[in-house]
């Protein structure tokens, strides 16, 4: 009997959510399935993997075959890796302490990544909505003051004090004396 790693679909229409599980590879992709190790949800950013990496280990280690998601899912919570240094532990190229060593010192470095990203994320999140906020306001304050503009009555001209001629006035005199 074969044995996949794999996926089996669940949850709403263009929501889906998955559940990791260890099953038959001839049984239908969500029919029977032997044990149940995790859930990976895609619609979160970054995606969702929660699965058991014991249980995920003890199955690599019989045998069992993950499909080409779950192997990427593997390898980026290192049990893959872990795998790598089990074996060169069984052939004896290194000792036990040496292999869990070298995964725990990767397995820090790789949590610190992640929980990089999610920070980052975080943070950029808030800084497109505080500058969202700052461009609405300017746009509130321009629709504003252009509603008090609008609603002000335009100022009237102060007449001309003496001995100062106006445009107009200016004009007309031009035009007198050069009819005259």
């Amino acid at each position: 009997m074969a044995v996949k790693i794999r996926l089996a679909r669940r949850g709403r229409k263009k929501a889906a959510q998955f559940d990791i599980v260890v099953a038959d590879s001839r049984a239908p992709r969500d029919g029977r399935f032997i044990e149940k190790i995790g859930t990976y949800d895609p619609n979160t950013n970054p995606a969702s993997i929660n699965f058991d990496g014991e249980k995920a280990f003890a199955w690599i280690m019989k045998g069992a075959e993950p499909t080409d998601t779950v192997r990427a899912m593997l390898s980026y919570r290192g049990v893959l890796y872990r795998k790598h240094l089990q074996l060169g532990v069984i052939k004896g190229a290194i000792s036990q302490e040496t292999a869990d060593e070298r995964f725990t010192s990767w397995k820090e470095q790789k949590d610190a990544k992640i929980e990089g990203k999610r920070t980052n994320i975080g943070t950029a999140k808030d800084e497109a909505r505080k500058a969202a906020l700052a461009a609405e306001s300017k746009v509130k304050e321009a629709r504003a003051e252009a509603i008090r503009k609008k609603n002000t009555p335009a100022p009237t001209e102060a007449p001309a004090a003496e001995g100062e001629t106006t445009d107009a006035e200016a004009t007309a005199e031009t035009t007198e004396e050069a009819g005259a």
